[in-house]
């Protein structure tokens, strides 16, 4: 058995909340490259608090979903403690930590086809 030791920084009650943007299907670009830190598109919300996803010319509606468990988002805190040097890497293992950086209670579901934004361009006269 693991054991983790895991860690919230500062005060509890002000632990950084996220949550999950959940899309259903797959998210295609013109040229296959990673989307890892992109710009994908806008998120807003309606004044009644209804999210709406804009990627490119297409529109989503969501709504915002709670989780039946919350996730922690954790950091891995490597101990610097200089005496440790000398010790096997075994024993290196149990001085690494971990923070918790967020918690996810929350997601904004997206269950519905985008729809085309088409824009209301007067005909010529």
């Amino acid at each position: 058995m693991v054991q983790l030791y895991v860690q919230i920084p500062g005060d509890t009650t002000n632990c950084p909340e996220w949550a999950i943007i959940d899309l259903q299907g797959d998210l295609e670009t013109r040229h296959p490259v990673p989307l890892s830190g992109k710009f994908i598109g806008d998120l807003h919300f309606t004044k009644k608090d209804a999210p709406v996803f804009i990627i490119g010319h297409h529109i989503l509606y969501g709504k915002i979903v709670e989780l039946e468990k919350p996730f922690a988002v954790l950091k891995k805190m490597i101990s610097t403690d200089e005496s440790n040097d000398n010790m096997d890497t075994d024993c290196d293992k149990d001085n690494n930590h971990y923070e918790v950086e967020a918690l996810i209670r929350k997601k904004i579901l997206f269950k519905t086809r985008p729809k085309p934004i088409i824009a209301n361009v007067p005909k010529k006269l």
